[in-house]
């Protein structure tokens, strides 16, 4: 039995007998993170913390729109971003990541000086369709999700 699995158990043990939630589902969930890998450098949870961030999103939508040099992309993703600038350093390690991932392509031209530009992989193309998806789910569901929220506040809390 794997980590996940044996961790599960050792709550449901301690769990108590009204609860209703699915056990079953659990054990399912734990098999899949098991599978799938539960350390911090796996893949499925670098994507998610990624995808998840604040300037990933936006740095993959800007470079759906073409190939963009370093300082143009870090002008661009400025202008476009409700956060202000991104600083020099945090636009190289992200896109740094993407490239390590492979959702972007790195290109350094023979000119001297040389010059660097970065465009989306077909892998990163495949994962800014995903996200998309993600993004009209949310611009679908937006005015309950706001709903829920004011719900949420206006409740006296403990």
């Amino acid at each position: 039995m794997d980590e996940a699995q044996t961790r599960l158990k050792a709550v449901r043990r301690g769990a108590e007998e009204n609860e209703a939630g699915d056990w079953r589902s659990l054990e399912y969930l734990a098999r899949e993170m098991d599978e799938a890998g539960r350390g911090r450098d796996e893949p499925v949870r670098e994507v998610f913390s990624l995808i998840g961030d604040r300037w990933t999103m936006l740095l993959l939508l800007t470079l759906q729109s073409g190939p963009w040099r370093h300082a143009t992309l870090r002008r661009i993703v400025g202008a476009l971003s409700s956060e202000g600038e991104i600083s020099q350093r945090v636009l190289t390690l992200k896109l740094r990541a993407l490239e390590r991932d492979g959702f972007l392509i790195r290109t350094v031209t023979q000119d001297v000086p040389p010059k660097v530009d970065y465009r989306l992989s077909g892998l990163g193309q495949s994962l800014l369709e995903r996200a998309r998806e993600m993004l009209e789910w949310v611009r679908a569901k937006q005015d309950r999700i706001v709903r829920s929220r004011q719900e949420y506040d206006s409740r006296d809390q403990p």
